[in-house]
């Protein structure tokens, strides 16, 4: 059982403890929330800790400002702040966020109000209940720079939307309405924006208030029937990835991202 008497963030990961609910915040609302390593370790240990801490009933999972979750930043701050390792931290702490959330006893409520981009979608999606606005959209952008999916988001996308629509999402990095991603199964509920916060506390209300016993329960049973190809995928996905960012296409990618131009890939 956990020691720790209250949970710390960093500035760029908010989190707070009160009656029973763990909030955690993305904050880097300037990028829309765009992951670091250090984000994403402090993620990790907060949900690793929760795990084993009988105050936490539920955790809120959300995003400052506008947005949920950009993805790894690759703007040109972010990649001049990075040493040549920082990629692969990020991989690797991106995948023990999503498997510390599908395996925490205990259910997690994303609250998507704007953009998940990248691994924002799969942290989204390694949740067990995603509450969104109608301004929210979902979009897996990996290829537009040269990449694939990871984060687990082969299996958690395929899990939830069926393969043809997780090969529209992956392969043509189009972006998903909010509206769509309720038809397809990607989100749990749609409210309008004005109304996206009491909807949330409804449904936290709902968890905290509820058995937790049978939750953990019922969680465990639901994502182990759904999500067995979960750690299969994380490890093709960083296979592959570790691969691709070292590719041309990728730094090309990342180059027309910065200079906002069309992308040329030569690699075959």
């Amino acid at each position: 059982m956990t020691t720790i008497d209250a949970y710390t963030g960093i500035p760029e990961l908010t989190v707070a403890l009160h009656d029973g609910v763990l909030s955690v915040t993305l904050n880097r609302p300037d990028s829309l929330n765009s992951l670091t390593a250090p984000m994403l370790a402090t993620l990790a240990d907060t949900l690793e800790r929760a795990a084993d801490d009988p105050r936490v009933r539920v955790v809120r999972l959300g995003g400052a400002g506008r947005g949920f979750c950009s993805g790894a930043g690759i703007s040109a701050d972010d990649q001049s702040n990075r040493s040549p390792d920082t990629p692969d931290e990020v991989l690797l702490e991106a995948n023990r966020t999503v498997r510390a959330i599908v395996a925490l006893p205990k259910p997690v409520v994303a609250v998507v109000q704007g953009p998940a981009a990248g691994v924002g979608v799969s942290l989204a999606l390694a949740c067990d209940v995603v509450v969104a606005s109608e301004e929210a959209y979902f979009l897996l952008a990996f290829t537009k720079i040269g990449l694939m999916p990871d984060g687990g988001a082969s299996a958690l996308v395929a899990a939830a939307v069926g393969r043809i629509r997780a090969m529209r999402m992956a392969l043509l990095a189009q972006r998903i309405s909010a509206a769509d991603a309720l038809t397809f199964g990607l989100v749990s509920a749609v409210h309008p924006a004005d109304e996206l916060d009491a909807a949330v506390a409804s449904v936290i209300q709902t968890l905290v208030s509820g058995p937790a016993i049978a939750l953990r329960k019922t969680k465990q049973a639901i994502n182990e029937a759904t999500l067995t190809e979960l750690d299969a995928a994380i490890g093709r996905e960083s296979d592959g990835q570790l691969i691709l960012l070292e590719s041309h296409d990728f730094r090309e990618g990342t180059r027309a991202f910065q200079e906002r131009r069309p992308p040329t890939f030569t690699d075959s």
